[in-house]
């Protein structure tokens, strides 16, 4: 029969829904299996196009910042960078080696439904960091064309429409498919870096041939600010303004899966590829601190302070006004190109980002809808997104620096008290003392970012909310799935069931809070009551432990053990009715005999049983049951039975 244009549509949407591995696609995408390893410089380059492409906006967004203290607050950015950052995340990458990053650091440290919390929150930090990384790279590589003065007079104050644009562009080549990112991202990082190097070589010369203009500089910091430990003070008190500089860490260890290793790497001890990664790390931290710290004094010194306020020339293109201006036009359009292509990859490296981010972690807690295991409706729900975002800030960089700031920084200050938490745990004072003044220091700069810049946190909070609104919506949609991935049996398991193979399987709930000979006894009674016939002496116990109940996706691991003379089938799990669906239908499959399981009716109010279930695991558990083998099994004739009294 022929398919509908809308079935036809459907299945390219969803086409990647019931793969079993999710290949997601892009600069953070997990290689699988045996797919291609690269170098650790090659992979720098792929963070760096998130990384490195910050000096497109960063020296304006520091001089609008500091003024004309731009150079020294950058300074003090980048002692933070390489004495707090840098140490925290190489640590981050020897403890999470598998791309997860800090997050997963905390969800280790932080079990259970108060963890499951936490990370959600996190992740709604990342998706603000991720998203403004999008929609403000897109806004200044609009900016940069906008300004190229071959680019004709009618693009003036098209910055949102050029903006859109770019970003349905970054839609467009996700929905087709993004392949070969590390090798276009060492292209467009080789050149950035070059053009850049070459800039920064010329502007310095400019600035020391004409020394008045240093003098001038330094003269106006003196007036404004008075003495050195003045100035310092200010440019300690401003600095938090400048923190997207070190935006490019947790793309750094989320990336790590991409690194080769030594041929002896396993995925336990994967030790090379930890070793690349901290070599990545640092190499990206001491270039980028480089042309931090001579473009903040270029900038500064040689554009008058008037161009970096909104509509100037340098307004979110500082160094592109100096590559026009000292280099000429035609060194200046190729640098604007460059420029516009590393933004654009950016957005491109949070888009995959963020395509790895949920799918990484929802779908385990059981709180992202079926859809979201598929790259395309995703691809569509951020760009979305990103529309709105870009048309709320009117494409404006400075507008939308505070959001991504607080995004940036909220990570990075999880990343460095799951360091401290982590080397606490393990008895190392000192470093304990050192990670935990890091933190302080990034505690600071978050507070004093939300303080100044607070839209950044309210965009933060609707991503956090709409995160644990759709999350929780979806996790009781799901609740009536079976949640286990693989079960396992042990050699008594195996014999209880081999046992009772010659006639019908017998199998009795029970709770594991009663383990008396005599609990056994009125279990036993009471099932004979249910079923009117008498159980025969093959009859087995079926007892769930419940260990976390905000788990969703499980390895359930089924022991035989006999107690009181009785045969008892024990398993952990996080939720007692989905548990033993799995069972019975593993039962049902390995031998090849309908099971039949005994249950009271559980006392109390059905509301309350219900939230118990949701978030406890028990509750209701007999109907429960019932109706998770009803979703997953819809012929009744192969679905094992269920006897309640």
């Amino acid at each position: 029969m022929k398919k509908t244009r809308g079935g036809s549509f459907r299945s390219w949407l969803l086409h990647d829904l019931h793969q079993t591995q999710a290949l997601h696609q892009g600069p953070h995408a997990i290689p699988q299996g045996h797919e291609k390893k690269h170098r650790w410089w090659q992979v720098m380059c792929l963070t760096g196009v998130d990384y490195f492409s910050t000096l497109g906006y960063q020296p304006a967004i520091a001089a609008v910042a500091a003024g004309v203290l731009s150079p020294l607050a950058t300074l003090v950015l980048v002692a933070v960078t390489l004495l707090g950052a840098l140490p925290v995340y190489r640590r981050v990458s020897a403890e999470s080696p598998h791309g997860s990053g800090s997050i997963a650091m905390l969800e280790r440290l932080l079990p259970r439904w108060g963890g499951k919390f936490f990370v959600l929150a996190l992740l709604g930090f990342a998706a603000t960091d991720f998203m403004i990384t999008m929609t403000l790279s897109a806004a200044d590589a609009a900016a940069h064309l906008i300004g190229n003065p071959l680019v004709p007079s009618w693009f003036q104050g098209q910055n949102i429409g050029v903006t859109l644009f770019l970003l349905a562009l970054l839609a467009a080549v996700f929905l087709r498919g993004f392949k070969e990112a590390i090798g276009v991202a060492v292209v467009l990082v080789g050149l950035y870096l070059g053009l850049n190097a070459i800039l920064v070589v010329v502007t310095i010369g400019q600035a020391l041939a004409h020394p008045v203009q240093i003098t001038d500089w330094w003269h106006a910091m003196l007036t404004s600010h008075g003495n050195p430990v003045l100035m310092l003070a200010v440019a300690v008190l401003v600095f938090p303004k400048l923190a997207l500089g070190m935006s490019g860490f947790e793309t750094g260890v989320a990336v790590m899966p991409q690194i080769r290793g030594d041929a002896n790497d396993t995925e336990d001890h994967p030790t090379g590829r930890i070793r690349g990664t901290k070599r990545l790390l640092t190499t990206a931290a001491v270039i980028m601190s480089a042309f931090l710290v001579t473009t903040s004094f270029t900038t500064v010194v040689l554009i008058p302070e008037q161009e970096f306020q909104p509509g100037g020339a340098a307004d979110g293109r500082a160094l592109a006004l100096l590559a026009h201006e000292y280099m000429g036009v035609a060194f200046g359009s190729v640098y604007d190109l460059s420029t516009i292509l590393i933004l654009w990859f950016a957005g491109a490296s949070a888009m995959a980002g963020l395509l790895n981010l949920v799918p990484r972690y929802l779908p385990r807690y059981g709180m992202a809808p079926q859809w979201t295991k598929a790259t395309r409706p995703l691809v569509l729900v951020f760009t979305a997104i990103g529309f709105l975002i870009t048309l709320i800030f009117e494409a404006n960089v400075d507008a939308q620096g505070g959001a991504y700031a607080t995004g940036v920084l909220v990570l990075m200050t999880s990343a460095a008290i799951a360091v401290t938490l982590s080397t606490r745990g393990r008895g190392k004072p000192r470093l304990t003392l050192a990670f935990g003044i890091i933190s302080a220091v990034f505690v600071y700069t978050t507070g004093a970012n939300i303080v100044e810049r607070p839209e950044g946190i309210q965009i933060a909070a609707i991503f956090i909310a709409g995160t644990i609104v759709i999350s929780f919506i979806s996790r009781a949609r799901r609740s009536f799935e079976l949640h286990a991935t693989s079960i396992h049996f042990d050699e008594k398991a195996i014999e209880f069931i081999a046992s009772a193979e010659s006639g019908p399987i017998q199998i009795i709930a029970h709770e594991p809070l009663r383990l008396t000979s005599q609990a056994y006894r009125d279990k036993l009674a009471s099932a004979s009551e249910v079923s009117h016939l008498p159980l025969d002496e093959n009859v087995i116990f079926l007892e769930v432990i419940v260990d976390d109940s905000s788990d969703f996706e499980t390895d359930l691991d089924v022991h035989g053990i006999m107690r009181h003379g009785y045969r008892v089938l024990e398993v952990h799990g996080p939720v007692v009715p989905n548990t033993i669906a799995s069972v019975l239908l593993h039962i049902r499959d390995v031998t090849g005999l309908m099971p039949h399981i005994y249950f009271r009716w559980t006392e109390g109010n059905p509301v309350r049983n219900l939230l118990r279930f949701m978030f406890f695991g028990e509750g209701e558990i007999a109907p429960v049951t019932r109706e998770v083998l009803r979703e997953a099994v819809p012929d009744v004739t192969q679905r094992p039975w269920v006897h309640v009294g």
